[in-house]
């Protein structure tokens, strides 16, 4: 992926607001909903909401910003073993060729290490034990307190397969089932649990490799994916809306959106810019099951030409102190 910032196309030193308002109008633009016959679009929306879930992330912006992780929010360098400790075990020793005490790089004299010294240290040299060719521990120990051969681990199942799944906004928001395509080539409808998240993970069992000693799982984690004008609070979402100064002054009932389809909303003549209407359940689904709400603040929002309202207004002021509260 490339640069998120350039994919958005602002600068590195672009605030919340300015990143914020460059997804709203490439998501407006770009929506697969207005591009049905344009697989470019599509393409571009979804690195487009990619870029954005990054950037709008603090901890995320200031990790890549750090170069610690790269555009897909993955590491950027693998973890590795410093020198000085414990180094990887070599062909035909480690846990696959038996024990070899040159593995121990970390430890001053192991070539000449003695393994057997550390069981004498623990069972004492009286114990019964019978010394090998190298004075190692030979044939077992007979008797009351005497080592046994530790019985062989059981078959290991095979490796779990990690995939990721985007998930609409509103399809999280109303736990829609989710279609998704296996390694093997099957589909199959995921029901989304109740307090759904990005990182939520949901475990498929069996879906993973063939092992020895069965199948691995599948394991799905969740991303839910940005929304054009939507965003999420907790449990609740909220809506910025914007309505015209004649439903402001006069009140008027309004067509809203929401996370289940639009509803009727009633605004209170006199409404302010900032006045924060609840639409109950209409948020996030909870672990409990009960919903959050959908939080809708009011915009007032004035023509680009208003000369006529101007003139209408005529020599009329508004001379309350409406910015005292800000000691000024």
């Amino acid at each position: 992926m490339s640069d998120p910032y350039t994919t958005l196309g602002v600068g590195r030193s672009a605030s919340e607001k300015d990143i914020k308002s460059a997804y709203r109008k490439l998501a407006k633009e770009l929506h697969p909903d207005r591009n049905r016959d344009n697989p470019q679009a599509a393409e571009r929306f979804s690195k487009v909401t990619q870029a954005y879930d990054l950037l709008s992330d603090k901890e995320k912006r200031a990790q890549f910003d750090r170069g610690e992780i790269d555009a897909d929010g993955n590491p950027a360098m693998p973890f590795g073993m410093g020198g000085g400790g414990f180094r990887g075990a070599r062909p035909g020793g480690g846990a696959q060729g038996g024990f070899d005490p040159r593995d121990f790089q970390g430890f001053s004299g192991a070539e000449d290490m003695d393994i057997s010294d550390l069981f004498e240290g623990l069972f004492g040299r009286g114990s019964g034990a019978q010394r090998g060719p190298r004075g190692g521990m030979g044939g077992g120990m007979g008797g009351g307190g005497q080592f046994r051969q530790p019985p062989p681990p059981p078959p290991r199942k095979g490796a779990d397969i990690r995939y990721k799944l985007a998930v609409p906004f509103t399809d999280a928001a109303t736990l829609a089932k989710q279609r998704i395509t296996l390694a093997d080539g099957k589909t199959i409808d995921l029901s989304l649990p109740q307090g759904v998240e990005s990182g939520t993970q949901m475990k498929l069992k069996g879906k993973g490799q063939q092992g020895p000693g069965g199948m691995g799982d599948g394991v799905v984690t969740i991303e839910v994916q940005p929304h054009p004008f939507f965003t999420r609070d907790g449990d609740d979402v909220r809506l910025d809306l914007p309505i015209t100064l004649h439903e402001a002054i006069n009140g008027a009932k309004v067509k809203v959106p929401t996370v289940g389809g639009a509803v009727m909303l009633t605004i209170a003549p006199g409404s302010s810019s900032g006045k924060v209407l609840r639409l109950s359940g209409k948020g996030f689904t909870r672990k409990g099951g009960t919903r959050g709400d959908q939080l809708v603040t009011l915009e007032i929002s004035l023509p680009d030409d208003v000369a006529g309202l101007a003139e209408r207004l005529g020599d009329w002021r508004d001379e309350r102190p409406v910015r005292s509260q800000l000691g000024v």
